[in-house]
């Protein structure tokens, strides 16, 4: 049998966002940082959507997936690993990546209801997660292997995965037996916070690209020099990134720095899946074969474009202008 062949596999959580706009009391009235991401149960998400007065939509979500539609959406060949529920939150995560262009065959299904993530979002368009991994966190490593990376170029892994490190190691052990390249997302300052004492060795021995926020970095490092943050993280893995938000970002490979011009917005909504849009961007020149300036340029137009919507999907109907703007 043929085996299908992918340019990206996601590698990460099929969460359905929950995107509810809230007033900074809110935020400020609930355990934990804003801005963050912190799991809970079943019942605390429950409990804490009852809470919200505004309405509240649906959408495919999961830091990796958001990354993986928009690589689809730019037409490469993308599929996604991980497990969904055996509910109708399960079934409308696949049919709507499928809808959106990505592949839907090497989803796992759970035994229990897929996972959600809570979206907050303040006036600030700052956006604070509550995530109840729900099917997700049932992914064993013992159902993954090299197979499962078959026919597929690039990896692109969430850090949440960091939380159960044993599924880490056998993701990242199965992607490198399968010939793939991997790049990894920190995906929050808890995940780095928890995981100090392995990053480094994972970074070294399996990434090739790996992407933080400026966030991410301090919670590495330390303090608020991001050029020496980054050229530490580039003498850890082949390329690295910091982004800075409205700064623009910084990208380096061996000794190579560069610096990207942030793409202002005059009146941002929202900035759920900002990084993970910016990364698909940067991935799809990256996997292209484009210099690290422009795929730092890509990555700041989609950033810059989903922040101007709720959620962290881009409307259909924008996209063909964004394609406009990523040809060179």
């Amino acid at each position: 049998m043929d085996i299908k062949t992918f340019e990206l596999i996601g590698v990460g959580s099929p969460i359905v966002d929950v995107l509810a706009q809230v007033p900074e009391a809110f935020v400020a009235s609930i355990p934990g940082d804003k801005g963050g991401m912190e799991l809970v149960d079943a019942t605390t998400m429950g409990e804490l959507m009852a809470q919200v007065d505004s309405p509240m939509t649906e959408a495919p979500g999961g830091s990796s997936g958001n990354t993986a539609v928009a690589v689809a959406h730019l037409g490469l060949p993308t599929t996604f690993l991980g497990k969904i529920g055996n509910d109708s939150g399960g079934e409308f995560y696949r049919d709507r990546f499928m809808e959106l262009g990505g592949d839907g065959s090497r989803f796992k299904v759970g035994e229990v209801p897929n996972g959600r993530c809570l979206s907050l979002v303040t006036p600030d368009s700052e956006r604070t997660m509550r995530t109840d991994l729900g099917a997700a966190m049932t992914l064993d490593p013992d159902e993954i292997s090299a197979d499962d990376f078959k026919g597929c170029r690039h990896a692109h892994i969430e850090g949440y995965i960091l939380f159960n490190r044993d599924l880490m190691f056998k993701v990242l052990n199965s992607a490198k037996a399968a010939g793939c390249t991997v790049s990894l997302d920190l995906a929050s300052f808890e995940v780095v916070g928890a995981t100090k004492d392995i990053l480094p060795d994972i970074l070294e021995e399996y990434v090739d690209l790996v992407f933080a926020n400026e966030g991410e970095a301090e919670a590495f490092f330390g303090g608020k020099d991001y050029k020496g943050m980054v050229a530490k993280l580039a003498k850890l893995c082949d390329v690295a990134v910091v982004k800075l938000g409205k700064a623009g970002s910084l990208v380096q490979q061996g000794e190579d720095l560069e610096k990207i011009s942030p793409i202002t917005v005059k009146n941002p909504v929202d900035t759920t899946g900002a990084g993970d849009l910016w990364a698909a961007g940067f991935l799809y020149g990256w996997l292209r074969g484009r210099p690290l300036d422009v795929c730092g340029r890509y990555g700041s137009i989609l950033g810059a474009e989903i922040v101007q919507v709720m959620g962290a999907a881009i409307p259909h109907d924008r996209w063909l202008k964004i394609k406009e703007h990523l040809k060179d």
